[in-house]
């Protein structure tokens, strides 16, 4: 016959237990967050070209109306990045895009003109495999176009 001291119930973790978890989630973290947060700033930088490309194609058809770009209208403020209109002229213009300061894009800008040219201006540490500035827009990280 059991006595009841004979049967042990055990609740909760040991410590080993606990540090062996603590560690998995470290290390699923140390590799996880890079990754998303990279994930994130691809998807900033495809708000900006876009918005670039749509500013582009606004001025075209403002020109088309009045034969100057003078008066034509720059994209508005995202929550990532900041775009201004410079050298408004009877024939060409720029378009930029900067980073918005304190967020994970603030160290990028892209610009592009009449005749579409695009150019990076500046990236985040690791992500450009060329020297800036680079005559594309660098999207992915590496450098690649």
């Amino acid at each position: 016959m059991l006595h009841r001291s004979d049967c042990r119930s055990y609740q909760g973790f040991s410590l080993i237990e606990l540090m062996i978890a603590i560690a998995i989630i470290s290390l699923l973290a140390a590799v996880a967050l890079p990754a998303y947060n990279d994930y994130v700033i691809r998807g900033r930088i495809a708000e900006a070209t876009s918005t670039l490309t749509d500013g582009r194609v606004k001025m075209e058809q403002f020109f088309q109306d009045n034969r100057t770009y003078v008066g034509g209208t720059c994209p508005g403020a995202t929550d990532s990045f900041d775009y201004t209109c410079t050298g408004l002229s009877l024939t060409a213009y720029t378009i930029s895009a900067t980073g918005k300061a304190g967020s994970l894009v603030s160290a990028f800008s892209y610009t592009i003109n009449q005749a579409n040219t695009r150019r990076t201006t500046g990236t985040k540490s690791g992500w450009n495999g060329t020297a800036l500035p680079a005559n594309c827009w660098i999207t992915k990280k590496g450098g690649a176009c």
